[in-house]
């Protein structure tokens, strides 16, 4: 069974070595290659390397070299056409059918290539002869130095009709040859009898100055022309061919592979020139799309070179749709550790412009400002769009939604709704400030620590602004969209009257506008360090028996840190879970906690000594008598943790008396008296526990 060559590349371009020999050797990352010990002989050093970039492993103990398919030829026993197909099946290629036509085909190919090269020559020579002065001029005008023109082997299609024609056919190369690489055309109506006779044939290009554009091996495959004169097409591509398909093709991507492996740095642009100039600016590693925006093909060719290719694009109207569009191509395919950069070029310049009035230095700025795929993502979906609304809020939300869907890895995607929910609250005010202060705020408009799309915002207790000497709410966070807001009010039975005052950690005494003890929570004469696990015990063992409890009261739990270090991650995995999977049951997401390793930490949770202290936490139990006891624990330890942090940030301030310092305490001060109403107090509860057991 034979295969072409261009399956073959596609194949090895496809699949990285690394990936197949890493299933049998254990390979360390040593800068762009890896390096292990051989599987073909025994050593105790490692001499093995593996170069993606290259495509090729070797060793240099034994002197074993070979591409993957070599490796999976020698270390799994098969045949050569065993490992293609097997290579092409984890590649998702589909493998051609030997045929007598694809032989042909192949053959062809071959035979076009050389027609290309030879085209490209007289191209070159057309530039460098008597008429190629205008062209010159232009290039001159243009900033390209000698060594430039001859590196990207420029050319020049003369206006005159019908030179290259009989320049190839002097050559050898027929008619239908220049026909099937695109470079001419034939007449289809040249055998009317009405009107004036046509000639047979017409060059695709004429009074242009050339672009060759090759493929990943630098064979030349197609062409770009360059208008010099009065034209409707500035720029006009070859058409597609049995070489060229425009959507699978990066222009300068053969010259860009290794000096993108030198700099681990690739910068896509829109044009030939802005490739050029940034490659003469000392870029090397510039390609764009050939008048298209990125394909997934093209995006995938980029990150076979780097990881992270950054996007240069034009500031102006166009280039922002550009970067939309690539935008929505790339979020179906992106994959942990793959994705693209963006910066934005001042409106009116474009790289070669910018190169030219202000330097090298100044476009290195601009591609270190690069922004990540996420925030072009915001971008794009909420600009010019209004928030004034609950209705066109809900429909940003849906939006959102509706565009990290598409992302099919779920880590990635549980990621991407992580932060696009982070930022939604700093748009909107959503609690940024009030439920997020426990996984800090970066002071960017969205926290720290977010949570994933089981809605947006952090409706719950620390909104409501309970006032304790009234009983009555006055107000809440901006935009809180809440449907539990009955729920999140302390137990009060006495609300209006005056009442004492407890004050946290400070023994039980008790002052005159306290809460008395919601009877719905367990009292307990246990002591304050065992009170303060057991009521992390309780709350987890209601949100594992409860797991619809879990579900509504995500966004809050998501940003709870509990005391004690093992109940947190335990908290952390059940929040994460029900993400992955809103419609867990119970028992499945207790076989997922004990998957992670919480089997010993779940049998203390659902213990008899749990439940009898925590009723609520019961399964039988009434889920919205469950739901209460989550909402007040998780107030309680709101609140202390509030406490701690305004007092980490005192002593700091007292220390070094700046301006930073008032800041954070005003800040805490604020969001103590925003979280107070929302307290509760415990019979013989001591709060100053949870610095004991922490």
């Amino acid at each position: 069974m034979s295969f072409t060559p261009e399956f073959l590349d596609e194949l090895r371009a496809r699949v990285p070595v690394s990936g197949v020999v890493g299933r049998k050797v254990k390979l360390i990352k040593r800068g762009r290659e890896f390096s292990g010990l051989c599987p073909f002989h025994n050593e105790k050093s490692p001499s093995f390397t593996v170069n993606d970039d290259k495509g090729f492993y070797h060793c240099f103990g034994c002197g074993a070299h070979g591409d993957v398919i070599t490796f999976v030829t020698e270390t799994e026993g098969l045949s050569f056409p065993e490992s293609v197909e097997r290579l092409a099946d984890q590649a998702g290629l589909e493998v051609p059918k030997a045929s007598k036509e694809e032989a042909e085909r192949s053959q062809k190919r071959a035979s076009l290539y050389d027609v290309m090269e030879e085209v490209a020559r007289w191209f070159e020579e057309q530039l460098a002869g008597s008429g190629g002065k205008e062209a010159r001029e232009y290039i001159d005008r243009r900033g390209l130095r000698a060594e430039t023109v001859s590196r990207f082997r420029l050319g020049l299609a003369p206006a005159q009709r019908g030179l290259l024609r009989k320049a190839m056919n002097a050559r050898g190369v027929d008619d239908q040859q220049l026909i099937d690489v695109g470079v001419i055309k034939q007449n289809q109506d040249n055998g009317r009898s009405d009107g004036p006779k046509r000639d047979e044939f017409w060059e695709y290009f004429n009074h242009r100055l050339m672009f060759p554009i090759t493929d990943r091996r630098g064979r030349i495959i197609a062409f770009g022309g360059r208008a010099l004169g009065d034209s409707k097409a500035k720029y006009l591509n070859s058409p597609e061919t049995i070489l060229f398909h425009k959507g699978k093709v990066l222009y300068n991507l053969a010259n860009a592979r290794q000096a993108a492996h030198d700099m681990g740095e690739v910068i896509v642009t829109e044009g030939y020139m802005d490739v050029i100039a940034l490659s003469q600016a000392g870029f090397p590693a510039s390609v764009a799309p050939l008048g298209t925006a990125v394909t997934e093909d093209q995006i995938q060719e980029l990150w076979r070179m780097v990881s992270e290719p950054t996007l240069c694009l034009d500031g102006d109207t166009a280039g922002i749709r550009a970067a939309f569009r690539v935008v929505d191509r790339a979020l179906p395919i992106i994959q942990p550790g793959k994705s693209l950069k963006f910066t934005t070029l001042p409106e009116g310049e474009d790289p070669d412009s910018l190169i030219q009035t202000q330097g090298s230095a100044t476009m290195r700025e601009y591609l270190t400002k690069a922004r990540p795929l996420s925030e072009m993502l915001w971008k794009k979906t909420t600009e010019g769009v209004d928030i004034e609304t609950p209705e066109r809020r809900a429909a940003l939300k849906a939006d959102l939604r509706k565009q990290v869907g598409v992302i099919t890895d779920k880590d990635l995607k549980f990621e991407y709704q992580k932060d696009m929910f982070r930022r939604f609250d700093g748009l909107t005010g959503g609690n940024v400030k009030q439920g997020y202060s426990n996984q800090g705020y970066s002071g960017q408009g969205y926290p720290d620590q977010g949570y994933p799309d089981q809605g947006f915002g952090n409706p719950g207790f620390p909104n409501q602004g309970f006032d304790q000497n009234s009983g009555q709410n006055y107000g809440q966070a901006p935009y809180s969209n809440n449907p539990r807001q009955g729920y999140n009010k302390p137990y009060n039975k006495q609300a209006g009257k005056k009442q004492n005052r407890g004050t946290w950690g400070k023994g039980n005494g008790r002052g005159k506008d306290s809460f008395d003890p919601d009877p719905r929570l367990p009292r307990s004469n246990m002591s304050p360090r065992l009170l303060a696990r057991r009521q992390e015990q309780v709350l987890l063992a209601t949100l594992i028996n409860h797991p619809g409890v879990l579900t509504i009261q995500l966004e809050d739990l998501a940003t709870l840190r509990l005391p004690s270090k093992d109940f947190n991650g335990v908290l952390q995995d059940l929040v994460d879970a029900i993400v992955r999977d809103p419609d867990l049951d119970r028992e499945a997401l207790k076989c997922q906690l004990c998957d992670k390793g919480y089997s010993r930490l779940l049998d203390e949770l659902l213990s008899p000594a749990v439940l009898d202290h925590g009723k609520f936490a019961r399964p039988a139990t009434d889920s919205t008598a469950a739901e209460h006891g989550v909402t007040h624990i998780a107030a309680m330890f709101r609140e202390k943790q509030a406490e701690q942090d305004k007092g980490v940030h005192s002593r700091e301030f007292a220390a070094n008396m700046d301006e930073t310092g008032l800041t954070q305490l005003e800040a805490h001060k604020q969001l103590r008296q925003e979280t107070s109403g929302v307290s509760i107090d415990l019979d013989s509860y001591d709060p100053d526990a949870f610095e004991e057991s922490h």
